[in-house]
């Protein structure tokens, strides 16, 4: 590859796409996520996995629901199956302001622009800012969607460490003095502060307002991602950043993990003046999202009792959450360590050195068990040692069962280790080295 461009044919090989060189520079940073890649053998039934994100969707009123979608289509049919704003109707903006109160958000309904999910304002947020060559900075790990983006719109993503509370401020803080040392520019950071995807940390609350701080000092925006804010399991909300700095956060948030992730509905909340852009910017993307979905959103948020809801939710990730906790206590072999998720969806899990945890995925399959290796989450390839396991799908007996069946291939790769020597793993130092390693 020459220039950034897709690579051309080699002279005397037959190229299979006739469209290979008329590809614009950008798509050299598209590729199949390994997330995505997993989903076909992950979703047979023989297969227990622990890789994919999906909400379990059993608790919610489906008989109340399928009423409430009929009576939209009887009573406001003409309007629901209708182009309608980019900004997203109105309804819904003021119940997404009365939401995000509960994080300490004080919003204008004016300022929130309704999405396709929050995936959709992510891209369009990179799509606004970032020039190829720019530097977003984002915790190591981070979610893999987000990484996705951001090597579709060419920006060199810097992975900064957390622990267990967290991004790490003193990271953060060296990130951005390298950048400015090299003549880089940083246009914002990324970061997944409540129950993070893929780590299971959350940032504490005495971080928030320094992180806050830093990037004020360094004129760096925030873009502050929030899908899992409301499913802690002690039912505890976090002050989110945007409540700390109204100028300098794009909020996004998502009714995927507390609603229903088929309907695709999120939102961004940004400054008045990214605002106007953001809405152009969806405009040329969707022209609208679709208005029968809000509508069903909205209905939902006023006629149920959808905190009550939401509580059923967080009951159910709990009762998942400790069955993952014991499992892995009980079936993994020593050397390993994970985070301690207080909420949301996954739990980060460490192997000792000389397991590669994507060269071991194809065998862990074959054994019916399925995971995400720890080198999807990272911009630079690292990673090796990690694995994200998720618990908000399969049913308790099932991670249990999948636990066991991943410990038991993890024994046979050690013993390989062991007995033909360990591939050392990647490591680096200062703000990019991957974490967390340890609970």
């Amino acid at each position: 590859m020459t220039e950034n461009r897709p690579a051309k044919p080699q002279a005397g090989r037959h190229n299979l796409d006739p469209h290979l060189d008329r590809y614009a520079a950008r798509t050299a940073g598209m590729t199949a996520s390994e997330i995505r890649a997993l989903f076909a053998v992950a979703s047979r039934p023989e297969v227990v996995s622990l890789a994919g994100g999906m909400p379990n969707l059993a608790a919610l009123p489906l008989d109340t629901l399928s009423a409430q979608v009929a009576e939209i289509i009887a009573d406001e049919g003409l309007v629901a199956l209708q182009y309608g704003s980019a900004h997203g109707i109105p309804t819904l903006r003021d119940q997404i302001c009365e939401i995000m109160a509960l994080e300490g958000i004080k919003a204008h309904p004016d300022d929130v622009v309704v999405t396709v999910g929050s995936q959709m304002g992510l891209d369009m947020v990179t799509r606004l800012f970032c020039d190829p060559g720019d530097i977003v900075i984002a915790e190591g790990p981070s979610y893999v969607g987000a990484l996705g983006s951001f090597a579709a719109y060419q920006a060199k993503v810097v992975h900064v460490a957390m622990d267990d509370q967290g991004l790490v401020p003193e990271g953060l803080r060296e990130a951005l003095r390298q950048a400015e040392k090299s003549g880089r520019r940083v246009k914002f950071l990324y970061t997944i502060p409540n129950f993070h995807n893929p780590a299971g940390v959350t940032l504490a609350v005495e971080r928030r307002a320094e992180i806050v701080e830093i990037c004020r000092e360094h004129g760096v925006l925030i873009v502050e991602d929030n899908p899992y804010g409301l499913l802690g399991f002690d039912g505890q909300t976090y002050p989110a950043l945007r409540s700390m700095d109204p100028d300098n956060v794009v909020y996004l948030g998502s009714f995927s993990k507390t609603f229903a992730s088929g309907l695709r509905v999120g939102w961004v909340l940004a400054p008045h003046a990214v605002r106007e852009k953001l809405v152009l910017a969806a405009e040329s993307a969707t022209l609208c999202p679709p208005t029968f979905n809000q509508m069903i959103v909205s209905r939902y948020l006023a006629t149920h009792d959808w905190k009550g809801q939401v509580k059923k939710f967080r009951e159910n990730y709990r009762e998942r959450r400790d069955a993952m906790l014991s499992a892995l206590n009980q079936y993994l072999p020593p050397g390993c360590s994970w985070t301690m998720p207080e909420g949301g969806f996954y739990v980060w899990v460490t192997v000792p050195e000389g397991v590669d945890t994507k060269a071991m995925l194809p065998r862990a399959v074959t054994a019916r068990v399925a995971y995400a290796s720890g080198t999807g989450f990272y911009a630079d390839g690292y990673g090796s040692r990690q694995m994200r396991l998720s618990y908000c799908y399969p049913t308790p007996e099932r991670i249990r069962e999948g636990v066991r069946r991943l410990a038991a291939v993890l024994e046979s790769e050690m013993d390989l280790s062991r007995t033909f020597g360990s591939v050392k793993a990647r490591t680096i130092s200062g703000p990019e080295t991957p974490s967390p390693d340890t609970v």
